[in-house]
């Protein structure tokens, strides 16, 4: 799988974790120079508290378009370490 914003490739991973049609992506996986940490949280009843990422790429700002579970609830557990997109990312095969 790839996610891409504004032609630039975000993450590759042939490991992604598939939860409520979203692709969790490896940390490792994720190309970090177009990350910056938002100090947005939100909480989901089953997975727990997620943190946000803001996508730059270029000049352009894609606010809050990555998140992650740094300690999700047990049920959500397979999506621990990973991260995905929305706000128009591109996530497909790669």
């Amino acid at each position: 799988m790839k996610a891409v914003w504004k032609g630039a490739v975000l993450a590759v991973s042939n490991n992604t974790v598939e939860v409520e049609g979203n692709h969790y992506f490896p940390l490792d996986s994720l190309c970090m120079e177009f990350f910056e940490p938002s100090a947005t949280h939100t909480t989901c009843p089953w997975k727990g508290v997620a943190s946000y990422y803001t996508v730059k790429v270029s000049n352009a700002r894609n606010v809050d378009a990555a998140w992650y579970y740094p300690d999700p609830r047990p049920a959500a557990e397979r999506i621990r370490g990973r991260v995905a997109f929305w706000h128009g990312v591109e996530v497909t095969g790669a």
